[in-house]
Order: C-alpha cells, then sequence, then structure tokens
C-alpha cells in the first residue's frame, strides 16, 4: 500500500525537478504501480485484509492506509489502466517538443496515479476529501494542458464543478467530527445512529459526490472535459477519475452510514442513474464528434453503477447480496477498461485525421485496423454482449431487477443497452465504410480529412487493444475478482 501511494508521489517530485526523465519515470512508475498492487491483491485474498497505520499512529489518533477486496480491486484496476495509458502517452509524445506543457505533463500524471491510490485505500472521510482535491486538481490541470480555447473552457469549468462538490463534501465532514469525534469509516460505522446530524453530513458529503461524480443531471462539465483533453488524460478521468466519487459514496452508503440507508434514498439515486443511462445515450447518439460520443456514453454508463442502490436496499439488513454487489464491481472494472480502450482508440484516429468529426471519417478502419479491432472489442462490453464483463455486470443487474424490482429498472436497462448497440453501430459502420484506402508505402492513398503530421505507432495502437480485450477478458474471469472482492462493506452490520 505504501509503494502505491508513496511511489508515484515521489516520481511526480522528481519529474518536476528533472523533466527530461519525466517519460522515463512515468513508464516505470506505472510498471512498479502494476507489481505492487499485483501483490497488493494476492495479500488481501490471503489474509482477508490489510491495513497500514501511517506513521505508526493508527486511527483514531493518526491515518489508516486499508485495503480490503475493493480497495484491492480498484488499486489494481488503476494499475491495468495506467499502464497502456502511461506507454500511449509516451508514445504519443516522442518527437514532438518539449515545451512548458510537455514537461508539466509527467509531474501531474503521477499526481493523478497516486492521488486515486491513496482514494482508494484511504480508510477516514477527512483524507477521502484530500484525495478527492488531489485528484481532481491534477485532473483540472491535465485538461488544461491540451491548450485552446475550448480545452481551458472546460478546465474552468471543472474545476468550479469541483471546488462546489469539495466545498460540500468538506461541510459534511465537519459535522461528522463534530458529532462523533472521529473520522474513521470503521468507528463511524459503529457511532452513525441516524439522527438528523447525520442525515444532514450524508447530504451534504452525497451531494459533493454526486456533482464530482457527474451523475445526470450534474453531468453539464464532463462532455466538454472529457472530449477536449489529451487522449491519454481522456482515458483515466472516464475510466478511473470519475469512479472515485463513485466508490466514496459506496463506502459511505453500504459501511458507515447504513443506518440512513433507506429504500426510498435508494430509488432516488436509482431514478437519476436512469436519467443517467436514457440522456447521456441518446446525447451519445446525437453528437458529430467521436470524443464527444464516448464521453456522453460515460454520462450513460455511470447511471447503471447507481442502479446498485435501488436494487440493493430493500433487501435484508440493507445490503446488496453477494451476486449483486460483484456483479456491479465488475461492470465498474468492465466500464474502465471499455472506455479506456475507446478513448485512446479515438486519440489514436485524432492523431492521424487531425480531428474527430464523423462525417469526414469514413472508412478509417483501412488505416488504423488495429485501432478499429480495439474500439469493437470496446463496444462489446458497453453494449454488454457475451461474454464481457458488461455482460456480467448487467446481467447480475436485470436478474436483480426482474427478482426484487424496482421493475423500471428492467426497461432501463434493456433502452439503454439498444441505445449503446446504436451508437456503437454507428462508430463501426463509420469505420468499415467505403471511403479510405489502406495506407501504401508512400503514405494513405486518400487523405483523411484535415491530415495531422504524424500516424499512430504501434504502441499507441496495441495500447488501445490491450485495454478493449482486457474489458472482453473480464468477462471470462469475473470469479477471479468476485472471489477477491469478498461481502459488501459493513455486510452483517445493524441497521
Amino acid at each position: 500500500m505504501v509503494v502505491l501511494v508513496v511511489a508515484p508521489l515521489a516520481a511526480a517530485a522528481c519529474a518536476f525537478a528533472w523533466p527530461a526523465r519525466g517519460r522515463a519515470l512515468a513508464l516505470g512508475t506505472a510498471v512498479l504501480l502494476a507489481s505492487a498492487a499485483a501483490l497488493l491483491a494476492f495479500a488481501v485474498a490471503q489474509e482477508g485484509g490489510v491495513v497500514h497505520a501511517v506513521g505508526g499512529w493508527g486511527a483514531p489518533l493518526g491515518i489508516d492506509l486499508r485495503a480490503d477486496g475493493l480497495g484491492a480491486l480498484l488499486s489494481l484496476l488503476v494499475a491495468l489502466v495506467a499502464l497502456p495509458a502511461t506507454v500511449h502517452a509516451v508514445a504519443d509524445a516522442a518527437g514532438r517538443p518539449d515545451d512548458a506543457a510537455g514537461r508539466l505533463l509527467w509531474p501531474l500524471w503521477l499526481l493523478l496515479l497516486g492521488g486515486l491510490n491513496a482514494l482508494f485505500l484511504s480508510a477516514d472521510v477527512f483524507n477521502l476529501y484530500v484525495t478527492l482535491e488531489l485528484t481532481g486538481l491534477s485532473a483540472v490541470a491535465l485538461v488544461a494542458l491540451a491548450g485552446g480555447a475550448a480545452a481551458l473552457e472546460a478546465a474552468l469549468r471543472y474545476l468550479f464543478v469541483g471546488l462546489g462538490g469539495s466545498l460540500l463534501f468538506l461541510m459534511g465532514v465537519a459535522l461528522v467530527y463534530g458529532a462523533h469525534g472521529s473520522v474513521a469509516l470503521p468507528i463511524l460505522a459503529e457511532r452513525v445512529t441516524g439522527g438528523p446530524v447525520d442525515a444532514a453530513a450524508l447530504a451534504l458529503m452525497t451531494g459533493g459526490l454526486l456533482l464530482k461524480g457527474a451523475l445526470f443531471p450534474l453531468h453539464f462539465w464532463l462532455p466538454s472535459a472529457h472530449a477536449n483533453a489529451p487522449a491519454p488524460v481522456s482515458a483515466v478521468l472516464s475510466a478511473l477519475v470519475v469512479k472515485g466519487a463513485f466508490c466514496i459514496l459506496l463506502r459511505l452508503w453500504f459501511e458507515s452510514f447504513g443506518a440512513l440507508a433507506t429504500p426510498e434514498a435508494g430509488v432516488l439515486l436509482g431514478l437519476l442513474g436512469g436519467g443517467a443511462i436514457l440522456w447521456g445515450s441518446l446525447q451519445a447518439l446525437a453528437q458529430a464528434r467521436l470524443k464527444l460520443l464516448i464521453a456522453y456514453s460515460t454520462v450513460a454508463q455511470l447511471g447503471y453503477l447507481f442502479l446498485l442502490f435501488p436494487l440493493a436496499f430493500p433487501r435484508a439488513q440493507g445490503w446488496p447480496d453477494a451476486a449483486l454487489w460483484s456483479g456491479a464491481v465488475v461492470y465498474l472494472m468492465a466500464h474502465a477498461l471499455a472506455k479506456a480502450a475507446m478513448f485512446l482508440a479515438a486519440g489514436n484516429l485524432l492523431r492521424v485525421a487531425g480531428h474527430d468529426r464523423f462525417a469526414e471519417l469514413e472508412g478509417f478502419a483501412r488505416v488504423l485496423p488495429v485501432s478499429a479491432f480495439a474500439f469493437g472489442l470496446a463496444g462489446i462490453s458497453i453494449v454488454g454482449l457475451p461474454p464481457s464483463g458488461g455482460f456480467v455486470g448487467k446481467w447480475q443487474l436485470l436478474l436483480a431487477s426482474f427478482e426484487h424490482g424496482p421493475w423500471w429498472g428492467v426497461a432501463v436497462i434493456a433502452a439503454g443497452t439498444l441505445l449503446a448497440a446504436a451508437y456503437v453501430t454507428r462508430v463501426m459502420l463509420c469505420a468499415f465504410a467505403p471511403g479510405m484506402e489502406a495506407p501504401g508505402p508512400g503514405g494513405p492513398a486518400a487523405p483523411l480529412g484535415d491530415r495531422g503530421d504524424r500516424g499512430a505507432s504501434a504502441a499507441m495502437e496495441w495500447s488501445a487493444f490491450a485495454l478493449g480485450l482486457a474489458a472482453v477478458a473480464l468477462g471470462l474471469l469475473a470469479e477471479a475478482p468476485a472471489e477477491l472482492l469478498g461481502p459488501p462493506p459493513g455486510a452483517g452490520a445493524g441497521r
């Protein structure tokens, strides 16, 4: 756990001090994080959980890092997404002038990875706030590095929304500490009784997290931020950063504030999730740019995760059963891998063509066959076709909706699946439509619109393919993360 948090932060400081070594530091740290995350997952599988008291001072006086099944899986997900995305970013930067934006990319990139790991392993609400700020500010700066008026406008909107969400969350943390004298999640699970102060604190923290997590109708900042950021940054934002807020919600609602987890609250969150599925999917269908389509798809796919709440809370003790719980987390992982693959593939196309407008990209599979194949694999998981990880997650949500309600969950999942199939098919039809010729010895015979000055390297194409393949393979290997995940946080605790 210490390596997962400290190594990227230390590497970020080194990359800032020695900019010329930034790429090597980023790539080496990504490999190190993959190794450390695998070792942590193995330790959690053997011991059931790992706790590290920072500086030897544990809760309630000090700070604990804690890896249960959820934390270990999410740290592993960070590594699985970060390694291909870092390879893509390094390959994309190769040969480019080392300007100020290029020198700042690697420290910010490493800060973001360190903040994500710290967020997923934090065991108290104040450090969750700190890590939310670290990841949010790093993400805003990375969006701004793309340059141009659109990127700067998107970054400013992202910044103001993030600050507003952080303020709400911090107000809730202050109420919690004032009422219970602790911010540690396990201690709060014992002390929270569901009084008005607890309800106000949970409402404030939830509101802030919904704003940061871009749940409909608070998603207005996400499409422009994700669509205008550099491709590797878009991949990490969509795959990991917005998941941070959702995972904190899981910790709060299923672990520390279980006394307030009522069916009515679950239905409200589920209805917002259903609205996200339908609105995000319809908006994705209407887009003229590929990256905007993918960004609105993220809005829609986040909605499926929030269907967990109405499906879980009516059950005994208010906790989801093991199948529903593992299905939701597997869906989260599948979406992260698939969406990262889509953004990297779109980045390859943008690099080659100089733009991502559908009207001028027909037949791009002839020029970028690996990227087109990667997008198709990711699309299989986004739609929820077997045997992908997306299918496993959607199937568990559908089963729970059929067996326990709410009935509208079935209709929303079915409609969202059809709409996802429509916008993924739209991209694939564009990819294989006539209009472009395969590249010859002197380059493509037909120009791709306003062609960029360089093509996509093999490393850039195959990094996208690896993520798309992982999203599909996750469905075949879903038992492994389900076993590591274990029961939901707080399962078996009294209400």
